[in-house]
């Protein structure tokens, strides 16, 4: 018989909402590990991903790109910036005709560091995903989207300023 503890919020749900909170913590912890093997920090690793994301995309990134994704203030984005710059993964420069926007770049060295911290974590997700059919990926992918999407709409959700309060 479950003991009820008193002001402890309610914790039952879906398995595999407690599985995405258990995947969500061990994917930390290894970006903890992998960046503190190479002396860089989990905002500093994060930052590179929004870099990457966007170049793919064919979009610039600029400092307050990276302030915005990351939610950081003005001053904590230069500290990672000059972090980046520093151990040589991130260029700024200056393109197009308003010189004064800078532009932030990944360096090669950028690409090779990252390919090689997260090179364990690819080949143990990939010998995990050969037991799986395209059929039960397809349906995981589709699973994963719908979690990523709900999850934005409720960071979106918690970021918005409070309404007035619920007079029932």
């Amino acid at each position: 018989m479950a003991t009820e503890i008193p002001g402890r919020p309610d914790v039952d749900g879906p398995p595999l909402v407690h599985l995405l909170q258990e995947f969500s913590l061990e994917a930390n912890r290894y970006v903890d590990a992998a960046g503190g093997r190479n002396d860089m920090h989990r905002t500093d690793l994060n930052a590179l991903s929004v870099i990457m994301q966007h170049t793919a995309r064919n979009q610039v990134v600029t400092p307050g790109v990276l302030r915005r994704e990351l939610h950081l203030s003005s001053p904590a984005t230069t500290a990672l910036i000059d972090r980046l710059d520093k151990s040589g993964h991130v260029v700024r420069e200056r393109q197009g005709a308003d010189r004064r926007q800078v532009q932030l770049r990944m360096t090669p060295k950028a690409y090779r560091d990252g390919g090689a911290m997260f090179l364990p974590l690819a080949r143990h997700m990939a010998a995990a995903l050969e037991s799986f059919t395209p059929e039960e990926l397809e349906v995981a992918t589709r699973f994963m989207t719908a979690m990523i999407e709900a999850t934005v709409r409720a960071g979106e959700e918690a970021a918005a300023p409070a309404g007035p309060a619920d007079p029932r």
